[in-house]
C-alpha cells in the first residue's frame, strides 16, 4: 500500500510540479519565489496526502494562497521603506533620498537593526515589536530613534559629499 501511495505522489509531482511553477512563476515574476512556492504547496500536500481528496486542486489553492501572503509581504516592505524614506529624508527642496537606504538598514547593528526591520518593514506596531525581542516598549522607541539617527548622519554625510 505504501509503495503505491508512494508511486502515486512522484507521478503526481512530476506531472504537476512544473505546471504549478510556471503559474506560479507567471503570479510572481521571480523564478526563485515561484519554485519556492511550488515546493511548499506540495510539502503541505504530502503532509495531508491520506486526507486530500483533490490534489490538484488542493496544490492550487494553497499555491494562491502563498502567493497572495508573497504579494502583502511584499507590499508590506513597500510601506516600510515609504515610511523610513520619509523618516531619514534630509534632502533639501523635495530631491528623492537615498535610494541604498535599505543597504544602510541591514548595516546597522543588529540591536537597532532588528526593531527597524519588523517595526518599518514588518509594519508591526511597537507592542508587537517589544514582545518578539523581550525588550520594553520603550526601550524599542528608543533603538528606532537611534536607528534613524544613525541613518539620518549618514545620509548628511553622503549629501555633504555630493554637494
Amino acid at each position: 500500500m505504501k509503495r503505491s501511495r508512494d508511486a502515486a505522489a512522484s507521478e503526481l509531482f512530476a506531472v504537476l510540479y512544473p505546471r504549478l511553477a510556471g503559474w506560479c512563476r507567471r503570479l510572481v515574476d521571480d523564478d526563485e519565489t515561484a519554485h519556492e512556492i511550488a515546493s511548499e504547496s506540495f510539502t503541505r500536500l504530502w503532509a495531508r496526502w491520506s486526507r486530500v481528496e483533490e490534489p490538484r486542486g488542493f496544490l492550487y489553492v494553497t499555491a494562491a494562497n502563498l502567493v497572495r501572503d508573497h504579494w502583502r509581504k511584499l507590499a508590506r516592505e513597500r510601506r516600510a521603506m515609504r515610511r523610513v524614506m520619509t523618516e531619514v529624508e534630509v534632502r533639501p527642496h523635495g530631491e528623492p533620498a537615498d535610494p541604498s537606504v535599505r543597504l544602510l538598514v541591514e548595516s546597522l547593528p543588529e540591536r537597532l537593526r532588528v526593531p527597524v526591520l519588523l517595526h518599518y518593514y514588518a509594519d508591526m506596531p511597537i507592542r508587537e515589536v517589544s514582545a518578539l525581542t523581550g525588550r520594553k516598549e520603550g526601550t524599542v522607541k528608543a533603538d528606532l530613534h537611534a536607528a534613524r539617527e544613525l541613518l539620518r548622519t549618514h545620509l548628511r554625510r553622503n549629501l555633504d559629499h555630493t554637494v
